[in-house]
């Protein structure tokens, strides 16, 4: 064989395989965990207590060099764990060698992700709550704002703006908690499985648990080193967060146009037109809904590329991280600008109310007609007519006269009209959850309490 061609294609596999260039960011924890095992490899007499703190030293001299630049972290390096090692033999001599004693770098990547991951699910719940703060904020700003909820883009109720963003807070919650139980199943040790069926060394399982802040071990060491799950579960849960903030986003987009004008957003949150001047365009929203499709397709590429892999590990395995880290990083500029969005937001009340139909009372006028004893459903049949009547007179509903009320309904007096006040549609609604003054103020205290915020 030409030894030139064989060279070349050397130079290719090497180029191909190399991770150095993504998993780079992986150092601290991958030196993390090195140093853990040093130590278990200490206890069991597999090295002498004066060679487990030399390789520590060295280990710890390495992370410096890294943070500063001083070690370049260069493709024909392969990967991070080789890279260290490297870097670690070079320093304290043969002993640096030792390390790898009874350890595959199939259950070296699967720690060092789980401890990454681990933090990064810590400083997104961090992420998420301060959003929820930011939410809160506003919710208390705006109890007192009635504001027209829809249904298929159409005004359908009166409800508190405080109660909308409440709704948020708590799709929020919902993501806070995925997460955290997903941090759970992330806190599991794979360390001691090997390359797929276990070290050979009788190395402490439970110490390096100890040792790293996991709260259990892997019970099988196939699935120690092949278990891809819970990468794949964090990005579904970065989705499901990402589609909250889109739909949050697009009612942004929406009420800040022209055509609603319901609210504003701070100019820094906003960009120009290179042609047009008067262009105030909410880009922060639009992108951040832009964005979740990002992570929806960071979410598909990681199932997909476990979809068919024969347990345990396989090198396909290595385009796990890009989708992670993308992911990761997305959600988490994403969440600080989506928190910027609600901390700014200002509401145009009179726009607001300019903008409010009548109609939006019609459900009032069927619940009344049901408390004087006409069958909802009947009485839903004569308010739909009298609200076709408003508009082929073009008028608001409450602009009828009440002789056309009477026309469709004895019940339809001046009081009946009287109560059709937009605050007090909304009062209506005490029920747990509702949009009531009193059902926010509560839905306002669970928040509260969820926040840690003192009186």
């Amino acid at each position: 064989m030409d030894s030139g061609y064989d060279e070349t294609l050397k130079q290719l596999m090497d180029d191909f395989h190399s991770s150095i260039d993504v998993d780079r960011r992986l150092f601290r924890v991958d030196i993390r965990g090195s140093i853990a095992y040093a130590r278990g490899l200490v206890r069991i007499e597999v090295i002498t207590d004066e060679e487990g703190q030399a390789i520590i030293q060295g280990l710890t001299e390495i992370e410096g060099e890294i943070e500063r630049g001083d070690y370049k972290l260069t493709r024909d390096l392969e990967d991070i764990h080789m890279a260290i090692e490297k870097r670690l033999i070079a320093k304290v001599g043969p002993t640096g060698g030792k390390l790898h004693t009874g350890r595959s770098r199939n259950d070296q990547i699967a720690t060092d992700e789980r401890l990454y991951l681990r933090e990064a699910i810590d400083e997104i719940i961090t992420l998420i709550t301060a959003c929820q703060q930011a939410l809160y904020q506003l919710a208390e700003r705006t109890i007192d704002v009635i504001f027209p909820g829809y249904t298929h883009l159409q005004q359908a109720q009166p409800i508190r703006f405080a109660h909308y963003a409440m709704a948020i807070f708590s799709e929020l919650e919902r993501d806070k908690s995925r997460f955290s139980d997903c941090r759970k199943r992330v806190n599991i040790l794979p360390l001691g499985s090997g390359a797929m069926a276990g070290s050979a060394f009788p190395i402490d399982r439970t110490f390096l648990a100890q040792e790293l802040g996991f709260d259990g071990l892997s019970p099988n060491s196939i699935d120690g080193v092949s278990d891809r799950d819970f990468i794949a579960e964090f990005i579904s849960h970065c989705s499901i967060l990402m589609i909250h903030v889109s739909r949050a986003c697009e009612d942004i987009v929406i009420w800040s146009s022209t055509e609603f004008g319901y609210i504003t957003v701070h100019p820094r949150l906003a960009t120009g037109s290179s042609i047009m001047p008067q262009k105030k365009n909410p880009d922060a929203a639009e992108l951040l809904r832009g964005k979740s499709g990002r992570v929806i397709g960071d979410l598909i590429t990681i199932l997909t590329v476990l979809k068919g892999l024969p347990h345990a590990y396989n090198k396909d395995m290595q385009e796990d991280k890009e989708p992670l880290f993308d992911a990761l990083d997305t959600v988490s500029i994403g969440l600080s600008v989506f928190t910027a969005l609600w901390q700014s937001m200002a509401i145009r009340q009179d726009r607001v109310i300019k903008s409010m139909d009548d109609a939006m009372l019609a459900t009032d006028l069927a619940d009344y007609l049901t408390k004087c004893g006409v069958p909802f459903r009947e009485g839903h049949g004569t308010v739909a007519a009298l609200v076709d009547e408003s508009i082929n007179r073009s008028c608001g509903l409450r602009d009828l006269p009440v002789a056309t009320y009477q026309q469709y309904s004895e019940h339809l007096d001046e009081r009946a009209v009287a109560l059709l006040q937009f605050d007090e549609s909304a009062d209506k609604r005490t029920v747990p959850g509702g949009t009531a003054r009193e059902a926010v103020v509560e839905q306002l205290a669970w928040a509260k309490e969820i926040l840690g915020v003192k009186a």
